[in-house]
């Protein structure tokens, strides 16, 4: 019989028949949690929803909070809950378990949650500066140094363009703190 297979989600899809395997929904991510998982997931929408008009959804493994644009996410892990805060500045805390610059001004946070009971200040604190940070006016960029004009470089090669895109990454991140 003439079908496919789903890229994504590997099942048998027959000619003519509807399929959207990207279609998910909060229930559906946070089903499979443990009880002190899926009590965390709830304390982190609950603080979430306290801070005002947002749409909450799901969105192929993770669970979005967004005004204008998304604020913050969630990802249900097996063993925690991967949060994602999309901040103006770095933070540095133990509580962080990765920082990395999303935008020219924007770093996403990510933190790892394992009880209800880690729901609250500072966490809750970046939730809120998360969601207000749009209603404060972008900051520019810092304006590049103006540098000297170097000779044409040799061709890069995929493999070596990944250790030079990381220490790009950790540049931009070493001047935003210098900047604060």
């Amino acid at each position: 019989m003439p079908g496919h297979e789903c890229y994504h989600c590997k099942q048998w899809v027959e000619e003519g028949e509807a399929h959207d395997c990207w279609t998910t929904t909060e229930r559906a991510l946070t089903q499979d949690l443990s009880e002190d998982l899926h009590d965390a997931w709830l304390r982190v929408r609950e603080a979430a929803s306290e801070l005002g008009e947002q749409r909450i959804y799901a969105s192929h493994n993770s669970i979005m909070f967004a005004r204008k644009a998304c604020y913050a996410f969630v990802r249900p892990k097996r063993s925690f809950l991967e949060l994602c805060i999309f901040l103006g500045r770095t933070v540095r805390s133990p509580r962080v378990r990765r920082a990395v610059a999303s935008s020219k001004t924007k770093v996403a946070h990510i933190i790892q949650v394992k009880h209800r009971d880690e729901v609250e200040a500072p966490l809750t604190e970046w939730l809120d500066e998360a969601y207000h940070l749009q209603d404060t006016p972008a900051a520019k960029p810092a304006p590049a140094a103006k540098t000297a004009r170097k000779p044409a470089a040799k061709p890069v090669t995929k493999r070596a363009a990944k250790p030079a895109a990381k220490r790009a990454r950790k540049a931009i991140a070493k001047s935003a703190r210098k900047h604060r």
